[in-house]
């Protein structure tokens, strides 16, 4: 009896070691592992980088860069097409010949003009394009370009890469450069929000990071997103440079004003001096009117006359990624980044943890990691493109060592995924960067090369 329940206990315990090791931890955060995990990254990617080129074909007249994986298999998306194509050509760098770069810049320069063959006088470009898709005209039958969401402004910055790749060659753009010129115009005459000089979505349609809860499901028009302005400074910035590069100095200078002002705006109304981080800020407040004396009856009060309110926004202190946004735009000051370092990611209970960078601070309610498809789930989980921009936030501030550990987290979640699946998926957990959803996904995941050239000190490919 004793022999058999020894035998049983065993078992037991060989079954739960073996259940263990099959869902074991990360690496842990050794040298001996970094560089093991680099170069079973370099090999995938390698050898997989040409499945994110996508040929010509019906809605999309020109090559272009796709996700990958069967969720985003032939369609071009914006964001995603940026970051991937920053990606492609750490990939090239390191393991391109001439031919190759020359093969792969059709396919970026398609990201844009696919795009921009969809812009049209009133500045509107669609979020994706599938390759079925209807025309401009038939999409806008169905869609209200003054009231939806549109392309995220990182247009601009994308062709701005490729251009700047090109050592300052602008011409293929030079014919829909007035396309583009109406497309971010449109962001500053009808997503700006007058009293504050604050970019806001127009509803919390794919608005990239879908279920952030300072946007998700909140009042249209409401949402005064760190997100959607540090991406739109950038953009201003991207434009300026496009303009120069096109010898149109007087566009230059205008776009350059333009992103000196929601900088300001952005560090007079985000910024939060009690918790040292930007926060998004919500633009649903009742107007202040003066009251119509003739419309009173006898003795009727009027209120809030002696003082209304003389703020235009209220911030939302949401623990949400994207505070540490003003770092990659380079919008917060020496002293607010800082501050943001030391007590937004050094804090355990918040952002930093074994995966990376969490979207969303566990200590809020929200917090929630299990899967999700429209909306993806940006509560909680890690985006491998949320470590690379904080990662290059750190950079621009010079904490290096900051910088080290989040590269190398990636390198470590990244490297294991491929080691376990051959493949990448989507997004992780936080804690032990088991993959959530959508097997064999490559886009933004594909930085972790520039992360890893950034560690062996060799040369990075940054965003423009």
């Amino acid at each position: 009896m004793k022999h058999k329940l020894f035998r049983t206990t065993l078992l037991l315990l060989l079954a739960v070691g073996y259940t263990l090791s099959a869902f074991a931890q990360l690496p842990q955060r050794t040298p001996e592992n970094v560089e093991k995990y680099k170069k079973i990254c370099r090999e995938y990617i390698y050898k997989d980088m040409k499945g994110m080129y996508r040929e010509p074909g019906q809605a999309l007249k020109y090559p272009f860069l796709a996700p990958g994986s069967n969720q985003y298999l032939d369609m071009l998306w914006d964001w995603d097409s940026w970051l991937s194509n920053i990606a492609l050509r750490q990939i090239l760098l390191e393991n391109g010949s001439e031919k190759d770069k020359q093969q792969a810049l059709k396919y970026e320069q398609g990201c844009v003009l696919n795009s921009l063959n969809y812009g049209g006088m009133d500045g509107w470009i669609p979020i994706w394009i599938e390759r079925n898709a209807p025309s401009r005209e038939e999409m806008l039958k169905t869609r209200n370009p003054w009231k939806d969401n549109m392309h995220k402004p990182c247009l601009a910055q994308h062709a701005a890469f490729i251009v700047k790749n090109m050592n300052g060659d602008a011409e293929w753009l030079r014919d829909n450069f007035y396309v583009l010129q109406a497309f971010v115009s449109k962001y500053l005459n009808f997503h700006q929000h007058k009293p504050t000089g604050l970019m806001y979505w127009q509803n919390d349609h794919a608005i990239g990071v879908d279920n952030d809860p300072s946007t998700f499901y909140r009042p249209h028009g409401s949402s005064g997103s760190i997100f959607l302005n540090s991406l739109m400074y950038r953009e201003l910035l991207a434009m300026a440079y496009l303009a120069e590069c096109l010898n149109q100095p007087d566009i230059s200078k205008t776009f350059n004003d333009e992103a000196s002002k929601l900088a300001a705006s952005v560090r007079e109304h985000c910024w939060d001096e009690r918790d040292g981080f930007y926060y998004s800020v919500d633009l649903n407040l009742l107007p202040v009117e003066r009251p119509d004396i003739e419309a009173l009856l006898p003795g009727e009060l009027y209120f809030h006359v002696g003082q209304p309110r003389t703020y235009d926004c209220l911030i939302q202190r949401l623990s949400v990624w994207s505070g540490f946004m003003a770092m990659w735009a380079n919008i917060a000051t020496p002293e607010q980044a800082k501050t943001i370092v030391e007590r937004q990611f050094y804090d355990p209970r918040l952002f930093n943890c074994a995966s990376g960078i969490r979207t969303l601070s566990p200590l809020e309610k929200m917090y929630n990691t299990r899967a999700s498809g429209n909306p993806s789930s940006w509560q909680g989980p890690i985006w491998i493109n949320v470590n690379y921009l904080v990662f290059r936030g750190m950079i621009n501030y010079g904490f290096e060592k900051e910088a080290r550990e989040i590269a190398e987290k990636t390198v470590l979640l990244l490297g294991r995924d491929y080691e376990r699946y051959g493949a990448l998926h989507e997004y992780y957990l936080p804690d032990n960067g088991e993959p959530v959803l959508n097997k064999g996904f490559q886009n933004w995941n594909l930085l972790v090369l520039n992360m890893a050239a950034w560690l062996d000190g060799k040369e990075m490919v940054t965003e423009f």
